[in-house]
């Protein structure tokens, strides 16, 4: 789950840490503003912390501390307390130090969330609306749930902001929402097509159960999208589409995978796929043509032209097939060869027209894929 960077926090609590209209001065402003005993001390701790020695720079605080006699020196000293304390990421103190003189929540917030301090984050980042901050502790209280209706106000609002979908979706995830998820990251998916997009929702969909040739489905759909990465799930993949009769797609995602240094040029393990893939591959693609005049085997013979990056003929062969015995995932993957063959619009009808069952879901993330092509 993403949660909100923690250095954007850091940053924001560094930021804020002066009281507002009263700025965090240093050098010889800070030195004129207060008298000697004060200002001094805190121009050394300033210059301390920035060069991170936060133990001498708390020491130097302390000099300031007991020097103060006024609000305005007490006030200068706390506020550069909280940022000493920030640098060395003891927010909790930090956050002490800013209430002892009357920090706005804004301010608190954030330190508050850093410091794990979450009851008071969320009651401090209510009044000052800082509703992410909210959300956030939510997630990290195990309240996905709060934190999902949070950010479905943000989406509500703003539908096409990107954080905001990025952060309901994570929120799902959590409740364990898994079709409120898919539509929340397909709805993302169309905002940024982009691989790493598509791999937040492939990986989690990986993991889920699902049939043989669905799986396959997903692999090729991997691969598309550019999330074919890893070793781990080229073999998967080859392996997969060996058992479910497509050899040469198994040959072929090998090999490509070893041409980007996926896999390991050379490896014998890697070499013998290859080699088997390839000589069953040939026989498969032998028998395609007769096969794919009837029901029967077309399906079989759609797997061998797929292989072959021969599209039209398994186009055909998957029509054949659809009126066979395995008409689902002859449907499925006929719409995966149309949008090899760039034929996006066609492939999208045919992807609608996956019956409900273990295919259906696999095939409306094509028909995503396909809305974001053409």
């Amino acid at each position: 789950m993403k949660l909100v960077s923690r250095h954007s926090l850091i940053a924001l609590a560094l930021a804020t840490a002066p009281l507002a209209g009263m700025p965090l001065i240093g050098g010889a402003a800070l030195a004129q503003a207060l008298s000697p005993a004060v200002g001094k001390p805190l121009q050394q701790a300033s210059n301390a912390a920035k060069a991170g020695n936060t133990a001498a720079a708390q020491n130097y605080v302390n000099q300031a501390r007991a020097a103060a006699t006024t609000q305005q020196e007490r006030t200068k000293v706390g506020q550069m307390a909280a940022y000493v304390y920030t640098r060395a990421g003891n927010y909790g103190a930090a956050a002490a130090e800013l209430e002892r003189i009357g920090a706005p929540a804004s301010q608190l917030a954030p330190l508050y969330y850093q410091a794990r301090q979450y009851d008071k984050a969320i009651a401090a980042a209510n009044k000052s609306g800082q509703t992410t901050i909210v959300a956030q502790s939510y997630l990290m209280q195990g309240k996905p749930a709060e934190a999902a209706k949070i950010y479905q106000k943000m989406v509500d609002q703003n539908p096409n902001n990107p954080t905001a979908l990025q952060n309901l979706a994570n929120a799902q995830f959590k409740m364990g929402d898994k079709k409120a998820y898919i539509a929340t990251i397909q709805k993302l998916i169309r905002l940024d097509p982009t691989p790493a997009r598509w791999r937040a929702l492939l990986v989690d969909m990986k993991a889920s159960p699902m049939s043989r040739d669905a799986k396959l489905g997903l692999y090729h759909l991997m691969r598309e999208t550019g999330n074919l990465t890893t070793p781990a799930d080229v073999q998967e993949f080859a392996k997969i589409a060996i058992v479910g009769g497509q050899p040469g797609v198994a040959a072929d995602v090998v090999q490509k995978a070893t041409e980007s240094g996926v896999l390991t040029a050379g490896d014998a393990m890697n070499t013998k796929l290859v080699e088997a893939s390839a000589k069953r591959q040939a026989a498969a693609l032998a028998a395609a043509p007769a096969g794919a005049k009837a029901p029967n085997s077309a399906f079989a013979a759609g797997n061998a032209f797929l292989g072959a990056g021969q599209y039209p003929q398994a186009i055909a062969a998957f029509t054949t097939a659809q009126k066979g015995p395995n008409a689902a995932e002859a449907t499925m993957f006929k719409g995966i060869a149309q949008v090899r063959a760039g034929q996006y619009a066609a492939a999208r009808q045919t992807f609608k027209a996956v019956p409900a069952g273990p295919y259906s879901e696999i095939a409306g993330l094509w028909d995503l894929y396909a809305s974001t092509r053409g």
